[in-house]
């Protein structure tokens, strides 16, 4: 008995020093890791200007806001104080699309400049097409994304459609392409 009780300290003592050098070289490994780390220069993040800080941004419906003013002739858009209060970070607005639809100067094929467009069928109705979805109709309560620079164009509409259009940045491009 006395042997094995031995023998079996004597191997316990051989992995202790055995798994001792496995530690020391990870330790010293850990330390150089550590070491080049810190020698290496860190680039600081790129400093991002503060933006002026948003107001609130209260409208109220009222038929004599919506005004010929807009991007398209065919259209009265109602603004709802989005970009002033944002500091040109977004614009939101209420389009009327004036009936009835006339192909002829509706449907030509564009895309803006933006970060973000999305816009929601508030009443009637209003048929879009979007390179690589294709002809859609959208009604009452539907909403959609278009993508930055996506083309696109409205082929008809209802002569009572509203929308609710949110753009990011409120300031943007729009190029007319050839069909």
């Amino acid at each position: 008995m006395a042997k094995k009780a031995k023998s079996r300290s004597a191997a316990q003592t051989a992995v202790k020093k055995r798994s001792g050098t496995k530690s020391a070289a990870r330790s010293s490994a850990r330390k150089a890791v550590k070491a080049k780390a810190r020698s290496t220069p860190v680039k600081p993040a790129p400093k991002k200007t503060a933006r002026p800080k948003q107001r609130i941004a209260i409208s109220h419906h009222r038929e004599e806001d919506f005004k010929a003013d807009g991007l398209r002739t065919y259209a009265k858009y109602r603004d709802l104080g989005i970009a002033e209060a944002s500091h040109g970070l977004a614009q939101a607005h209420v389009i009327r699309l004036q009936g009835p639809c006339d192909p002829a100067e509706v449907s030509k094929l564009h895309f803006h400049d933006v970060e973000f467009q999305m816009v929601y069928v508030l009443k009637g109705w209003v048929k879009t097409y979007m390179d690589g979805q294709g002809e859609t109709l959208m009604k009452e309560g539907s909403a959609w994304t278009q993508p930055p620079k996506i083309k696109h164009m409205i082929l008809d509409y209802s002569d009572d459609v509203e929308l609710l259009e949110v753009i990011l940045p409120a300031e943007f491009k729009t190029v007319e392409l050839k069909a």
